[in-house]
């Protein structure tokens, strides 16, 4: 016997009801089945995403930190949240998400994004001091 479902109910414009197949019959051991004592999935992915968030705090140094040293003017800033992404477990993937989005700005993976390209060294506001230009 077939389970009625939503779209079964649903209206579609008047067109009619949904067209059922004209014969029924009981699924096979090849056909899923559906589980009524499990629970729902997005318990379990609430559950999950709760419990990785908690192992991941531990681990991932932008999540026990300061979140504006990540986005830092100065570059003596930017060079400790680059330091303490080298450590990290998740820096390649980080960098590469930050790729894949287009990051417009901050430390990435150990890198620094300016304008959305990965540059070596955040360049301080203004004008540079003339001891700095040779």
């Amino acid at each position: 016997m077939r389970p009625t479902t939503l779209l079964d109910t649903m209206s579609q414009g008047g067109s009619g009801a949904w067209a059922r197949p004209s014969t029924t019959q009981e699924p096979t051991h090849d056909q899923a089945t559906v589980r009524t004592d499990a629970r729902p999935a997005a318990t379990l992915t609430q559950l999950e995403g709760r419990e990785f968030d908690e192992l991941v705090a531990g681990l991932v140094p932008c999540r026990n930190n300061d979140p504006e040293l990540w986005f830092a003017e100065q570059s003596a800033q930017v060079e400790q949240a680059k330091a303490l992404c080298k450590e990290c477990p998740l820096a390649a993937a980080c960098l590469t998400g930050a790729v894949d989005r287009a990051e417009p700005w901050g430390v990435w993976g150990g890198e620094v994004f300016v304008d959305g390209v990965v540059v070596a060294k955040k360049r301080g506001r203004g004008r540079p001091r003339k001891s700095e230009v040779a």
